[in-house]
């Protein structure tokens, strides 16, 4: 991936605490990145995915995979049930 591309997802990806909750979306949409990072990873072309979801531009799909490369992998934490000790 292009150097200036790693450095150019703050331009089309955003994080607000008003939009879904605060995950990461592509700009001006709801489509958030782990969705298309997932489209990608299950065969979608770029091409596929802009047919389906012409609000995007190939350069948003690229600044997800920017991003996802970018920012450190996210864990999934699971809470613990409440156990009470009688």
């Amino acid at each position: 991936m292009q150097p200036e591309l790693l450095q150019n997802w703050k331009d089309r990806i955003v994080i607000d605490e008003a939009i879904l909750t605060g995950k990461p979306v592509i700009k001006g949409t709801r489509l958030v990145v782990e969705f298309i990072i997932d489209l990608l990873a299950h065969g979608w072309s770029e091409a596929e995915i802009l047919e389906n979801y012409p609000s995007i531009v190939i350069e948003d799909i690229r600044a997800c995979l920017a991003y996802a490369s970018a920012t450190p992998h996210a864990k999934k934490v699971y809470p613990l049930p409440i156990i009470s000790i009688s």
